[in-house]
Parts: C-alpha cells; sequence; structure tokens
C-alpha cells in the first residue's frame, strides 16, 4: 500500500466525510512548490486557498516559528502579550481604521463583525435595527451567521433555520439595493471580489452605492477580505483598489502564513459600541500567531510583493485573455491580481485532475471556473508554465472566424 493509500484509508475510517479530496497527499513544500510523498513536485497556484501568499517554508517565517514557539505559544487573553498590540497597530496604520480584533479564522471575523454591527444598530434605532444585506452568490463562511449571510443556496440547504432578517440583492445592482436598504439596516455585507462564488468583482459604484446608503441609513458597510485581501490585488487591502473604504474590515487567510489567524478592524465610532464580555476569544491573538503576523506584513513590504502580484498578475491575465481568445472551451478571464478566474464552458474539475498529472496544482469553483491564487512571489516563468499546460488541456482551438468575431 502507497503512502497515499495508507493516509486515505486512515481518514476514511475516521474523520466525518466533509472533503472530497484530490488523489495527492503532500509532504513538504519550498516556495512557490509542493512535494508529495514520492518526492514528485507541483507549481502551487492554490496556495493553500490563499493562505500561502509567501510560498512554503519561508525562511523568515521559519525562523519566527521556531524562535516564538521556544518561548511562549499561547496564554489566554486574560493576560497581555507584546504581540497583539502591535499587530493591531500596524493593521490599524495600514488600512486607516482604528481598532481590531483578533480571531481564529476567517468565519469567525465575520461573525464578530455581525455582531458588532447588531449591537451598534441597536444603539442607534433599538431592537428593531438588525437587518442584514448580502449578495448573491456570496459566500462568507460556514457557522450560523456566516452561513446566514452566504448567498449560495447549495451552502445552506439542509442547515435552515438560520439568522433571520437577511436580505439578498445581486452583486451590482444598484436598484435592488437601494430597495432592500432601510432605517431598520444595520449592515451591509460583501465581498468587494467573490473568491468561493466564482471571481466576480463588484464594480466601483455599485460600492460607492453601497457607503452612500450605508452612510444615510447608519449602517455598517462590512467588507470581507478573507479571500481578496492583504495583498491579492496588489494593494494590501482590496478596498484600497476600490476606492471605497469600508467601516469593518474582516481579513484572515494569509495574514499569520498558516497559523490560524483571523481579524476584523474597526472604525472607532462603531467599536465604542462593544464592552467587555461582549465578544471574546480562547486562542486568537496569541503570541506566536501575532508575531508571525507582523513578519509577514514586513515580509510583503522588505520583498516589495505588492509590487509583484500587480506585475505578475497582470501578466497572468494577459496569458489567460490570449487563451481565451485561441481555445473554444476558455469563456472569459475574471479578477486582477492574485485572484483570478478562467471562465470555462464545460466542467473545471477534470482540469484539476490532470493538471495534477502535469505537476500543476490548480483549483476550481462554481464548477466552470478554474482559480488561481498563487503565491506572492510567482514569477513570468511560472505563468508560463501554467499556461503549457492549459494549452496541453483545453483541446479545441477556435475557429479563425469565431476568433475574428471575439475580435470584433
Amino acid at each position: 500500500m502507497s503512502r497515499l493509500e495508507q493516509i486515505a484509508e486512515l481518514e476514511q475510517r475516521y474523520l466525518l466525510p466533509t472533503y472530497n479530496r484530490y488523489p495527492v497527499a503532500l509532504e513538504k513544500g519550498k516556495g512557490v512548490y509542493l512535494y508529495d510523498f514520492d518526492g514528485k513536485k507541483y507549481l502551487d497556484f492554490v496556495a493553500g486557498l490563499g493562505v500561502n501568499a509567501l510560498g512554503h517554508a519561508h525562511p523568515r517565517i521559519v525562523k519566527t516559528i521556531r524562535e516564538q514557539a521556544a518561548k511562549l505559544i499561547h496564554i489566554s487573553n486574560l493576560y497581555y502579550n507584546e504581540y497583539q498590540g502591535q499587530l493591531a497597530e500596524r493593521l490599524c496604520q495600514l488600512s486607516g481604521l482604528q481598532r481590531a480584533f483578533f480571531s481564529n479564522s476567517g468565519t469567525e471575523a465575520i461573525e464578530g463583525s455581525i455582531k458588532l454591527a447588531r449591537l451598534a444598530g441597536h444603539r442607534i434605532g433599538g431592537a428593531a435595527k438588525s437587518k442584514l444585506v448580502g449578495l448573491d452568490g456570496s459566500y462568507h463562511g460556514r457557522t450560523f451567521g456566516a452561513l446566514s449571510l452566504t448567498g449560495q443556496e447549495k451552502h445552506r440547504k439542509g442547515f435552515e433555520p438560520l439568522l433571520e432578517d437577511v436580505t439578498f440583492v445581486p452583486q451590482n445592482d444598484i436598484a435592488a439595493l437601494r430597495e432592500a436598504i432601510n432605517e431598520n439596516t444595520c449592515a451591509i455585507v460583501l465581498e468587494p471580489i467573490f473568491g468561493e462564488g466564482g471571481i466576480l468583482e463588484c464594480s466601483p459604484e455599485f460600492l460607492r452605492e453601497c457607503r452612500l446608503l450605508a452612510d444615510q441609513h447608519k449602517a455598517a458597510l462590512v467588507f470581507d477580505e478573507i479571500q481578496c485581501g492583504l495583498g491579492r490585488t496588489g494593494t494590501l487591502f482590496a478596498f484600497q483598489a476600490f476606492g471605497v473604504t469600508p467601516d469593518i474590515v474582516a481579513i484572515a487567510k494569509p495574514i499569520a502564513a498558516g497559523v490560524p489567524l483571523g481579524a476584523f478592524i474597526v472604525r472607532e465610532q462603531l467599536a465604542n459600541a462593544i464592552s467587555p464580555g461582549q465578544h471574546g476569544t480562547t486562542f486568537g491573538g496569541g503570541p506566536l500567531a501575532c508575531r508571525v503576523g507582523l513578519e509577514y506584513l514586513a515580509i510583503v513590504e522588505e520583498e516589495k510583493l505588492l509590487e509583484n502580484v500587480a506585475r505578475v498578475g497582470q501578466y497572468l491575465s494577459q496569458q489567460l485573455r490570449l487563451l481565451v481568445d485561441k481555445y473554444a472551451s476558455a469563456q472569459a478571464v475574471r479578477g486582477r491580481g492574485f485572484i483570478q478566474g478562467l471562465v470555462l464552458e464545460i466542467p473545471a474539475r477534470p482540469f484539476v485532475e490532470q493538471g495534477l498529472a502535469e505537476g500543476v496544482l490548480f483549483n476550481v469553483t462554481q464548477d466552470t471556473v478554474l482559480r488561481f491564487l498563487p503565491p506572492f512571489m510567482l514569477e513570468e516563468k511560472h505563468v508560463d508554465k501554467a499556461i503549457r499546460v492549459l494549452k496541453k488541456l483545453l483541446g479545441k482551438k477556435r475557429k479563425k472566424e469565431e476568433i475574428a468575431v471575439s475580435a470584433a
């Protein structure tokens, strides 16, 4: 029995069957590559679903974890640790917001954001000011509050009843947005770029209208940047790329380079609504995770990774668009920077499975979208490798007349 078979057999016997895994067991990683137990190398365009923005085994992260683990991994939020305040200060400086709360995950950051928005709403308009507005096609996590705001029936089905007083509107539908928001709305919650929803961007006009309506109705504007934030757009926060500042921004995935950590950052006037004992966490904001978070931000700045995301991300877009021009099964390119999607007219999972055989890790979302969430140090030569594999897998090329129509 192979190592992969041993691992899979053990999981099948003892784990809750919630994952439909691909047939590969990964042992180690270095930079933009992962290695299985047979030593086969894989170019990583998944990055742990956006977590491994610094790739694998980054020497500074390894050194930081080793040093801090030898000193202090966890205490409790009953006591101070030296790194939580430093990381909060840095995130507030970089975002322009004023207060931070640390959680274990992005889903928990969304839960905390909802709780804070409800508290602030009740202070302004009493118990009735509790309604939430989300977007069709969105994804915010799998706990009950986050799931209640997730605008995809396939994730919600079977878990009802969820939170009441949630209204969904279509992405970028300003008329529907205006219709949904009133004096009892406490929060508008959205992803500036849908991740699990298929790499779909909110338009700047739509986001500006969200900001305007939130101000008019004294509601909190909450951006879920768990997947699209912390550098994937080429700016540290996605809202900086769109020019609209939220009242609360939820972050997670890459912030501690794989050590579990999430956070939400909030304007001062909303932060004032909460008091000791109304929210908390056991693991969130521990010394190990926060020290690694500080190192993550330092590496992104010092290694000029945002500039790399913008430059190589543009190259990736160009190369994917060339595939759309030439291959019949490639329909469109979405996203920016290092959060992009190639829309296919056929199911995408076989491409992921065939990519494994070719030594490239792709990911699929919404059945027909190949998703690209690579590490921030990806280079043009790595893009070229992925494009060569995709050309091999895409098959039939467009006819000349189709290319002419597409160009027109």
